[in-house]
């Protein structure tokens, strides 16, 4: 049976398709250009349920850091796990640090598990890293990121992560209700070559330059190392004093722009940016320069990896690239919007902000 729909918040994948028919719009693919697939279309009926709890099946997870994104994506693939009988026996954090990643994954492979999920620390890594998963007969699915020079449909079963389209769609819509519709913004982008991040910062230019006429974007800076975040945002700003809003390509640098407009006392500039965690939900929740964060479905990103892998254990087929939708998190669904990404509350302090 499939998990209920989450709410009006996270829009779905058709909807948002629709609101981006238009010459030139972006969409989500992969890294080879594999079409996204809307990852609730994955079902088992009764009968596979009963085959996977008949088959002894095991799973484990090696991530590449656990927090509150990644932690909500683990609940949703072993909620589904013990659903079908699939019992997890490992789970590790690298701590951002690749070559401690490839020693997890070798010490989770002594244990001979049926399936591993995983978010890659270094996806140059590659076979490196993953080549012993497949050729130990392990099924892998990734998150967010597939290891380079692995071939989907033989080194891994598939990719599930967020519509990157559709969220940029959504920080163009956060920014405009954040402006008004009008105003001049500072556009700060993931200079790296990293799939996920690059197309979200494109679809919210390509959003906000076509939908948004009234919004101009008068500085853009890219985003290297996001610990020099403050010194870009304190040289966009200084050169560009007209700037009311800013978008950051993730949550953790957008705390250091928060930080430089409380230095300047700039508290007429408004932050869009996107994933959840407590500091910039905090600030939101006070009224402060956090306009909106757009949260994926983190906790549906895990069940369709689970369902994904299972499929693949009873040699169903599986589209390559799997996608979730994301919604505008802000001060008045606050609450809400957590709930639905991460599937737990809030942080007591931003609970007892919004009091």
């Amino acid at each position: 049976m499939t998990r209920p729909l989450l709410s009006a918040l996270l829009l779905s994948l058709s909807l948002g398709t629709a609101a981006l028919a238009q010459d030139a719009a972006p969409v989500t693919t992969g890294p080879n250009g594999e079409p996204a697939a809307p990852a609730d279309k994955l079902v088992l009926s009764d009968a596979d349920i009963a085959k996977l709890k008949a088959g002894g099946y095991t799973a484990a997870f090696s991530w590449h850091e656990l927090y509150d994104w990644s932690s909500a994506v683990s609940r949703g693939a072993r909620d589904e796990f013990d659903r079908l009988g699939i019992k997890v026996v490992a789970e590790t954090n690298a701590s951002f640090d690749a070559a401690r990643q490839t020693a997890d994954v070798e010490t989770i492979l002594a244990l001979k598990p049926s399936v591993l999920i995983t978010l890659p620390v270094d996806s140059a890594a590659g076979v490196a890293t993953y080549g012993k998963v497949s050729a130990a007969g392990t099924k892998l699915v990734f998150i967010d990121n597939p290891a380079e020079g692995m071939t989907v449909g033989k080194d891994y079963v598939a990719t599930v992560t967020s519509d990157r389209a559709i969220i940029g769609a959504r920080t163009a819509e956060a920014m405009a209700a954040a402006l008004h519709e009008k105003g001049k913004v500072g556009y700060i982008f993931h200079d790296a070559n990293f799939p996920v991040t690059n197309q979200r910062d494109q679809a919210f230019l390509w959003n906000l330059k076509t939908r948004f006429p009234g919004i101009e974007v008068v500085a853009k800076a890219g985003m290297a190392d996001p610990a020099r975040i403050e010194d870009i945002a304190n040289a966009m700003l200084t050169q560009n004093p007209e700037i009311n809003g800013i978008y950051v390509p993730w949550t953790e640098p957008a705390l250091g722009v928060l930080s430089v407009l409380r230095q300047m006392g700039r508290q007429d500039v408004r932050i869009v940016s996107i994933d959840l965690n407590e500091p910039a939900a905090l600030d939101m929740a006070k009224g402060g320069s956090v306009s909106a964060l757009i949260a994926d479905d983190a906790y549906g990103i895990g069940t369709a990896a689970a369902r994904a892998a299972a499929l693949s254990l009873l040699d169903q087929k599986v589209d390559p690239l799997l996608v979730v939708g994301a919604g505008i998190v802000s001060k008045d669904n606050l609450v809400d919007g957590w709930r639905a990404s991460l599937h737990a509350d809030p942080p007591q302090s931003v609970l007892d902000a919004l009091k």
